[in-house]
């Protein structure tokens, strides 16, 4: 993750945490206004979504300090941790509280007060969760550039803007949810709409939160480099004239840095002295062309 991808998740942390913070207020204080469980189940969300971001800045903070005689490969996989902690308080504040709150309102419906207050705070807020996701997805088109947004989900290394992508992206089908559910117990005066339309919110959010929690495991586990960065790669060592044969290359990503392990089969004839001097001279190589590897690690062979 180079200091440009850094700074586009940090954008959109922050984007996202202005938008929650104001619309976590407005949907609490509906929510108290109109005893609505969907609008409850929202404004608990939004308060969830502005904790995950704190947490989510956290990570980033912690995954640029630099290494350490405990940490020799740098704490680039903080980012990951934190990004799996936010998916699982997605999970459990937002999702299964919505479920809770919802089964508790089917067993006893309470009629909702001036639902129109709580649908004006819906649709507001609807425009803002639309500029938060607005802001996010022009941070990750600066980054994946003409490739499809499907192609950069499954390929990027970028846990932050994942996580933000899925939060807003919840947040919104949630509102949306809300607002329908609202209305629908506005005009039929029956509650019970309301409860299901908690249970609704709750079931999107368990579903996005499993997707997140999915693709950040990966990360944890440990997972190589972008497919363009290694290809890069690659091509940097094949050019070396003293190298015959790349054997293999492994990469992992370590948060921001990228940790790289080759071994090559060099031409016949060179000396010892010759092959250090040119391995060292291929390092600075890769880490000139490709600023995201900090840890190059070059094991040679010889012909037979």
């Amino acid at each position: 993750m180079s200091s440009s991808t850094h700074g586009s998740s940090a954008k959109a942390i922050f984007y996202a945490f202005s938008a929650n913070l104001g619309i976590a207020i407005a949907k609490s204080l509906a929510a108290l206004f109109t005893s609505s469980g969907s609008m409850l189940a929202e404004a608990i969300h939004s308060f969830a979504d502005c904790g995950n971001q704190v947490l989510l800045y956290f990570g980033l903070r912690q995954s640029t300090r630099p290494a350490d005689e405990e940490h020799p490969l740098g704490y680039g996989k903080a980012s990951y941790f934190w990004s799996f902690i936010v998916a699982i308080l997605l999970f459990t504040m937002g999702g299964l509280f919505s479920i809770y709150e919802g089964l508790h309102k089917l067993e006893a419906p309470e009629p909702l007060n001036h639902a129109w207050v709580g649908l004006l705070v819906l649709a507001a807020s609807f425009g803002l969760e639309y500029l938060s996701l607005k802001g996010c997805l022009a941070e990750i088109t600066r980054l994946r550039g003409d490739k499809p947004l499907v192609h950069w989900l499954k390929n990027t290394r970028n846990a932050e803007l994942v996580v933000v992508l899925g939060e807003d992206s919840a947040a919104l089908i949630g509102l949306a949810l809300a607002f329908v559910f609202v209305l629908m117990a506005l005009v039929t005066s029956d509650p019970t709409y309301d409860a299901m339309g908690s249970i609704c919110i709750g079931t999107v959010l368990l579903v996005i939160s499993a997707f997140i929690a999915w693709r950040i495991k990966g990360l944890i586990v440990g997972r190589s480099a972008d497919p363009e960065l290694r290809r890069a790669i690659d091509a940097v060592i094949r050019e070396d004239d003293s190298i015959d044969t790349l054997l293999n290359s492994i990469t992992m990503q370590l948060g921001p840095g990228i940790m790289l392990a080759v071994k090559i089969r060099m031409v016949r004839g060179i000396t010892i002295d010759q092959a250090v001097a040119r391995i060292n001279a291929l390092e600075r190589r890769i880490k000139e062309q490709v600023p995201e590897v900090e840890w190059c690690f070059v094991e040679p062979d010889v012909c037979d």
